[in-house]
Order: C-alpha cells, then structure tokens, then sequence
C-alpha cells in the first residue's frame, strides 16, 4: 500500500499535469479557432459537427480543469479525463484506419507530435487518470476499513 503522503503526492501531479494539458489545450484551441475549425471540418465521421466540436472540446476541457481544483471533484475529474483522453484516443485508430491525410487539430506544441507520438502521449494520460482512480479508490477503502475497524 502507498504511504497517504505518496499518494497525496501522486494525485496532485497527476491533477496539476491534467491541468496543464487542458488548459494549454483548450486555450490554444479557442486562440485560433478558425483554424480548428477548419481542421475539424476535415476530419471525416464529425464534420457535420464541426461547429459544436469546435467549441464544445475546449469548454468541457477547462470545466474537467476546473474540476482538478476542488478536492472533492478529483475523481470526477480524473474519470472524465480518462473518458476523454480514451474517446480522443480510439478516434484518431480509427481516423488512421479509415481516413486519408487528417491534420492533427490538437492546440499548441501537441499539434506537431506524429500520430505514433500523439497516441503514445494520450495512452500515457489515460494511464496518469487510471493511477489516480486507483489512489482515490485505495485510499478510500483504506479510510472505510479504518473507520470500521
């Protein structure tokens, strides 16, 4: 079992690095929305979408944010990333699988990672969320079991 201090320690970078990357994100999304836009018009499957995607990805990324900032939505939070960072990540295989050329449509630096990178970096941020879902889980049985005890 990780020592509550550890745990404690784990958590808040994994919630501080989730905050980074939404925030960075999201921002550099809204900073030059036309050009997501245009570039999410292009992807196939979602272009008929384009103008709710457009606004909705970089809203509901600085709201799970947000969440990172009250301790009680942590686990919130780091299931909505999860869920998140999961969705983006089995539609850029099946972009890759089934699309031509896409532009990668991802704010900022991430945007000139290749696919390969891209999805490497995604896979390392779902496994950030599952690690601090367990935390949470552990910690929490652990308070429950020590409660009862």
């Amino acid at each position: 079992m990780i020592q509550p201090k550890i745990n404690q320690i784990i958590l808040k970078t994994i919630s501080i690095l989730y905050i980074i990357l939404f925030v960075y994100t999201a921002s550099s999304k809204l900073i030059n929305i036309d050009q997501f836009y245009y570039q999410i018009e292009e992807f196939p499957f979602i272009s008929r979408l384009g103008i709710w995607i457009t606004w909705g990805i970089p809203i509901i990324e600085i709201l799970i944010a947000g969440l990172f900032l009250f301790p009680k939505y942590v686990l919130t939070a780091l299931y909505a990333s999860f869920s998140l960072m999961s969705l983006f990540t089995v539609y850029i295989f099946i972009v890759l699988i089934f699309g031509d050329n896409i532009p990668c449509s991802c704010g900022g630096v991430i945007s000139t990672m290749g696919w390969r990178e891209h999805i490497l970096f995604n896979c390392v941020f779902i496994l950030f969320s599952l690690i601090g879902i367990l935390l949470i889980k552990f910690r929490n049985k652990h308070l429950l079991n020590k409660n009862t005890t």
